[in-house]
């Protein structure tokens, strides 16, 4: 299945994966947390202003924007750009387990089975969730009696993308779409802003790969990450787990920062393909294909 993933046009870099000499993060319980990151800092750029499509010199009209954006919930109250050459839909409220409560809208907006899908990822451990999986038998067996396990951090993981993805059918089916979200783009969103393990960095890839494998079990045959160079080092170590797939790179502070990312010949965050790279723009994120 992972070979019928995205395809990367060439292999390119969001930077060299930092050295985490004394690197250390607070261990924070599930909550509501930006979730657009630019350069690492967890800021969140989108303010809800509207960025109309400039009109055609033959008076037809608005033009397609060429540029794509993602959204979610912090643009619920919003209008949104119009006519994006693409556009990428947040899952979650900012943390797993939680609904963007007008991901139906945003479906929409980007095109409805065409939008691509983003889902907030994490691993808060036994002791800060509510949802943690503890004598769960499948797909692995969570020990109830040790359930701080990579065995269990797998199927945090694994809950946490079905709850995504079932989420995201609910909002097709409510606007009317027959088709499957396992036939679109889905990009995990993995960023310190959400709750991870510090110190037990293989239990975070052990819930990432969860997440991946349930997708993967769902006929999503396209699955990427998003984060930066600086994050994925935080939360992973620099994993090379999952090289082979496509990266989503934030940091870039403008589109011309962003094609030089894409032009650049070594490799992303994860050790495999950047095939997108976000930037801020009139208020948005905008983002651009390598």
């Amino acid at each position: 299945m992972r070979a019928r993933r995205l395809l990367a046009a060439a292999t390119f870099a969001i930077g060299a994966v930092l050295t985490l000499t004394g690197t250390a993060f607070a261990v924070l319980p599930e909550r509501d947390a930006p979730d657009i990151v630019i350069d690492g800092q967890g800021s969140d750029v989108s303010s809800g202003v509207d960025v109309s499509a400039q009109g055609r010199p033959d008076g037809g009209g608005p033009k397609p924007s060429s540029r794509g954006y993602d959204v979610s919930y912090p643009q619920c109250t919003g209008a949104l750009p119009s006519n994006p050459a693409f556009g990428i839909v947040g899952v979650n409220g900012g943390i797993v387990f939680k609904a963007n409560p007008c991901l139906a809208a945003q479906i929409t907006w980007g095109g409805g089975p065409a939008a691509e899908l983003y889902a907030n990822t994490g691993n808060p451990g036994p002791g800060l969730s509510s949802h943690w999986p503890s004598g769960q038998t499948s797909p692995k067996l969570c020990d109830a009696a040790q359930p701080d396990s990579a065995d269990c951090a797998y199927d945090y993981g694994w809950n946490a993308a079905q709850d995504s993805f079932r989420t995201a059918q609910a909002a097709y089916t409510s606007v009317g779409l027959t088709a499957s979200p396992s036939g679109t783009a889905w990009w995990l969103d993995v960023e310190t802003s959400n709750s991870w393990r510090d110190g037990n960095l293989p239990f975070n890839v052990a819930a990432l790969q969860g997440e991946v494998d349930y997708l993967i079990g769902a006929g999503v045959i396209e699955i990427g990450f998003y984060s930066t160079t600086y994050q994925w080092g935080v939360i992973t170590g620099g994993s090379k787990v999952f090289a082979a797939d496509p990266s989503w790179g934030a940091g870039a502070r403008s589109e011309k920062v962003a094609r030089n990312l894409c032009q650049s010949t070594t490799t992303s965050f994860t050790g495999g393909p950047l095939t997108l790279v976000q930037y801020p723009y009139s208020g948005f994120d905008a983002d651009l294909r390598c």
